[in-house]
Order: C-alpha cells, then structure tokens, then sequence
C-alpha cells in the first residue's frame, strides 16, 4: 500500500506531501525567534562597525549599514538557505527550529517543501557563492582591501539576478504556490521579505558603480599625463 497524503497548509491544495508533519511551534514564535535573533545580530554589527569606525579607520554612516547588510546576507546565505540545500528532502518531515522555519516561510511559497528543482538550485548557488562572499566583502570593507567594490557588485548582481529569477519564475506559474493576496503568506513572506533582495542590492550596485567608474577615470587620467 503506498503512503497516503497528508492535510496541510500549503498552495496548490491538491499538493500532495507525503511525509509532511505540522510544525509543533506555532508561527508568533518561530518569527519571534528569528526576528529577535536577527535584529539583535543587525544591532550588534552596527556598534562594532561604529567602533571600529571609531578607532581603527573611519567607516561612513551609510558604509556601516551596507557592512550591517552583508552581515545579515552573510549569516542568511550559509546558514538557513544553507540548511534548504543540505536537507531540502527531509524538511517536510523534520521538527528542528531550522526546518519548522522553512514550513512557516513555504506557507507564502510552497516550492520550498516540494523540493523545487530551481529553488534548489538557486539556494545552493546562494549559500555555497554568494554566503561566503559576503562575509569576504565585510572583512574586504574593514581592511580597506583594494576590491572590496569588486566584491560588493559581484555579490549584489549574484543577489539581484537570483531575486528576480526567484520571482519571475513564480509569475511565470501563475503565483500558483501561495494564497493569493494573503496579507501575512503573499504580502509580507513571499513579496516583502524577497522584494529587500532587490532594492538592497540595486542600492548597492549603483554605489560599487560609482566608486568603480571613479577610480577608473582617476587612473585613466594618470595614463593620460604620462603620454
């Protein structure tokens, strides 16, 4: 006899999980959890960069945010997208704190607890690229290493591209993985919560940029003197 389907929460309602088990947290804690976890993280960066800022080489204000953004970026890549990746077959089934967080969030996309071939694949790009560059560019910012712009472009194009793909694809499917217009599912997990991957990283694309072209024209002007 083969297993049969089990209720649960997700879109399309005909999905059929097999092996799903509701998580035994309910949603208020595990957004706690991560919400608190995360802005205790974004708090604490913020004052070692202030500090560092302070006594070691000055960091502008709006540099010590991009700094707090890569840390996030950092932590969320390798860990949690990192988790997806490693035990994406087993989340449907799995009750630690990393895999209930993963159900929750499938509520306003579903692709994450049938194991989606793209999703897949993005995620492991992600954690396995763009998780480590991150903290790179962190440490390429506090050292003032020479490509430290390099690095901030190529992990916001990696950030951006992968975003609009995510989202793309999903209008491509109708939006056929979540509710609809849900103000918590739809609004706030699948378009909010995505939509910072991109105006962040487009801020940062511009910023890279800018300091690219500059020092570009800077040296170009020198080759220009010497001839």
């Amino acid at each position: 006899m083969g297993l049969e389907a089990v209720p649960h929460p997700y879109w399309p309602r005909n999905l059929e999980l097999q092996h799903y088990i509701p998580n035994d947290r309910p949603m208020w804690q595990i957004l706690t959890f991560f919400f608190s976890t995360f802005g205790a993280l974004l708090i604490l960066t913020w004052l070692a960069a202030r500090w560092w800022s302070r006594t070691v080489a000055p960091l502008g204000t709006g540099r010590s945010l991009a700094i707090c953004w890569f840390v996030i970026c950092g932590i969320i890549h390798s860990v949690i997208e990192g988790w997806f990746s490693l035990y994406h077959m087993e989340i449907p089934g799995d009750q630690s704190f990393l895999s209930q967080l993963w159900k929750e969030y499938a509520k306003g996309d579903s692709r994450y607890v049938t194991a989606d071939n793209f999703t897949v694949c993005m995620e492991t790009v992600t954690a396995c690229v763009l998780g480590p560059l991150s903290l790179w560019t962190v440490v390429a910012f506090l050292s003032h290493q020479p490509h430290r712009f390099v690095l901030q472009l190529v992990v916001s194009l990696g950030e951006l591209y992968g975003d609009i793909l995510y989202f793309y694809t999903e209008y491509r499917d109708g939006f056929s993985h979540s509710e609809m217009w849900h103000p918590i599912y739809f609004w706030f997990y699948f378009v909010f919560m995505n939509a910072l991957w991109i105006v962040f990283p487009f801020v940062l694309i511009l910023d890279a940029w800018k300091h690219l072209s500059a020092s570009q024209r800077i040296m170009d002007a020198g080759k220009f003197k010497k001839h």
